[in-house]
């Protein structure tokens, strides 16, 4: 999965090592503080960190592309962070996206390098659907494990970034979700890598989850 976009979801403090917990602090101080050089040289250097890393410990949801947006960074810092896989679709916890941010703080030198397709409200309710579809077979798949604190998949940056994969690691599944969008439909595969045959795949609509393969890894 090294090459597949991952899904930083985990806010379990207990399922994470320390120090990638401490590591997103660091991160996301140099954001907060507009430290770019550490930021760029946490996200390229470090194998634990990504561009679209929040601080673990944190209820706002800032990923680095936030904080250029609320800070007025140079436009050559926001290239970068999205050159090293930064989504600006993702939201903040009150459901901004950088550009909201740039916007309202009259930032508007960002306004280009930040601009990501508005959803039209059918697709949000498309993409809200999913990620309640989503969210119930994670759910579903992990009931025999013990709980785990996550922010939910959001879909829309699948959709609108777009991606062909995003991955999903949850703890002591020793594996997790694969999902891309294929045919306006989410497809997501799931599997556990130390028992045989646990493979499963699933389309997910608007309105149903239909089981489509078995068996497999």
């Amino acid at each position: 999965m090294s090459d597949t976009p991952i899904w930083p979801g985990l806010v379990d403090t207990e399922h994470l090592k320390s120090e990638f917990v401490d590591l997103s602090n660091l991160l996301a101080n140099a954001a907060r503080d507009g430290d770019w050089d550490t930021v760029i040289e946490m996200v390229t250097e470090s194998a634990w960190m990504t561009a679209n890393q929040w601080r673990v410990t944190g209820s706002s949801w800032f990923a680095p592309l936030h904080q250029v947006a609320w800070n007025g960074a140079p436009v050559e810092v926001a290239e970068k962070l999205i050159e090293l896989g930064a989504w600006r679709s993702l939201r903040t916890a009150d459901g901004d996206r950088p550009i909201d941010i740039a916007l309202r703080r009259n930032h508007l030198h960002l306004q280009d390098v930040l601009t990501v397709r508005t959803p039209s409200e059918h697709e949000l309710e498309k993409y809200a659907a999913w990620d309640k579809r989503l969210d119930d077979l994670i759910k579903e798949r992990t009931s025999v494990l013990g709980p785990v604190k996550y922010r939910p998949v959001t879909t829309e940056v699948i959709g609108l970034e777009p991606l062909e994969h995003m991955w999903f690691s949850y703890p002591g599944m020793y594996g997790g979700f694969k999902m891309g969008v294929h045919w306006d439909r989410l497809v997501v595969e799931s599997w556990c890598r130390v028992v045989g045959g646990s493979g499963l795949a699933h389309v997910i609509t608007k309105d149903r989850t239909v089981l489509v393969d078995s068996g497999f890894c």
